[in-house]
């Protein structure tokens, strides 16, 4: 009879509306995928059936398949909202268990954890202290609210032209005297405490092609003293020499060290001066450039996320440091995930164990922060559906009447 017919179209033309509906009313929903519901006809199990008269009694719903494909990417300057780009999953902690999502849209909670609008923790790999990341296994992540510690000052990189025209100095040298040197400069260096003090770097040229170097330090300057590694003396760390080129050709390196005060409990330091790139040409003296390896403390001013997960804080002090780095699961049958709601997917047998690796890895997308991927629902297309499945199911609500004009017939037979 035609009524089993027609009530499984009407039931599957239902379920197509409601599933083209969904698509709709979450065509605004950030990382969500379309789904599209998948049908199979049915027939009557009979042995004594011929194949060839087999007429069929309807179709059912066979699944509603999720469609994966990348959804565009929009640009919100948020620091905390990342768009995949490709395959691949955030990772969820979800009450000790772990769920899958599109959805990049996070925030952090009092404590510092990135959560997402439901709560469930972003995971990926921490970064330790100094910002080494442990890629072992995968934990929720936290920003550290800490202020990034202090380094100390090991070495100074300076370089100096030395004037090859400037007179010899005969008079000793003193920190105090300025015709006793030709040239000098200062820079700030960081004890361990991450506190400054002022280190002072003189030249004086006592012969042809060869300069003393002196080092002082603090304010007023005094010389640096006799401390090992150091021999110096009135502040002499050494000589430097030059071919007739105005090369350097010896005395490119040396180390000294410097007494901190007792102010905040700094310990001494020990530093290396390095003079390489230094030059002696006919042209005014002065210096070329200066590096220092040290800096202070530095309190957390905002963080990035790059396109290989990795979560970059940007400290008061000028300095960068991992902070850790977030890690994205790939599935061989994204369609075999159970869609639990709320943008999450669980995994199942039928999806198979969860590849995880850092973005940008064979078969894993990368990540762009500051930008969430949309909806991958195309409006036109799904209004185009909904009247296709609105006239299928009016098609079978038409069968229904059909088969009740026949069934009239045959009782006024």
């Amino acid at each position: 009879m035609g009524y089993q017919q027609a009530l499984s179209g009407l039931s599957g033309a239902s379920s197509d509306l409601d599933v083209i509906g969904n698509n709709i009313a979450n065509a605004n929903t950030v990382g969500f995928k379309q789904g599209a519901a998948q049908f199979a006809d049915m027939y009557a199990s009979s042995m004594a059936t011929a194949v060839s008269n087999q007429t069929g009694i309807g179709s059912r719903l066979s699944e509603v398949q999720q469609q994966f494909s990348q959804g565009t990417i929009t640009t919100t300057n948020q620091a905390l909202d990342v768009a995949i780009n490709g395959n691949g999953f955030y990772q969820l902690s979800s009450n000790g268990s772990t769920v899958y999502s599109r959805n990049g849209v996070f925030h952090l909670d009092n404590t510092g954890k990135i959560v997402n609008s439901a709560g469930l923790q972003l995971m990926g790999y921490a970064a330790d202290s100094k910002g080494v990341v442990n890629s072992a296994s995968t934990v929720p992540l936290t920003v550290p609210t800490s202020n990034i510690a202090p380094s100390v000052t090991k070495n100074v990189t300076t370089a100096f032209n030395l004037n090859s025209q400037d007179d010899v100095k005969t008079n000793a040298f003193s920190v105090s005297d300025s015709t006793s040197y030709n040239t000098s400069t200062s820079v700030d260096v960081f004890d361990t405490l991450g506190g400054t003090q002022k280190v002072s770097v003189y030249f004086a040229k006592n012969s042809t092609g060869s300069w003393n170097a002196y080092a002082g330090y603090g304010d007023p300057v005094q010389p640096v003293p006799a401390t090992a590694p150091s021999t110096a003396t009135n502040g002499l760390i050494g000589t430097v020499t030059f071919d007739s080129s105005g090369n350097l050709t010896s005395g490119s390196k040396f180390s000294f060290s410097i007494p901190n005060g007792a102010d905040g409990g700094a310990t001494n330091q020990t530093m290396t001066m390095d003079f390489t790139g230094t030059t002696q040409y006919g042209a005014k003296s002065g210096l070329t450039n200066v590096v220092q390896d040290g800096y202070t403390s530095g309190e957390l001013t905002g963080f990035s996320v790059g396109t290989d997960g990795m979560l970059t804080g940007n400290y008061s002090n000028g300095k960068t440091q991992a902070l850790g780095q977030i890690a994205i699961a790939n599935f061989n049958n994204q369609n075999g995930l159970q869609n639990l709601g709320g943008n999450v997917f669980a995994q199942t047998s039928a999806s198979g164990a969860p590849q995880v690796s850092v973005p940008g890895s064979t078969n894993h997308g990368t990540l762009q922060g500051g930008a969430v991927e949309n909806s991958n629902v195309d409006l036109t297309s799904e209004l185009v559906n909904l009247i296709t499945a609105q006239r299928n199911y009016q098609a079978n609500a038409q069968t229904i009447k059909t088969q009740q004009t026949v069934d009239q017939t045959l009782m006024n037979l």
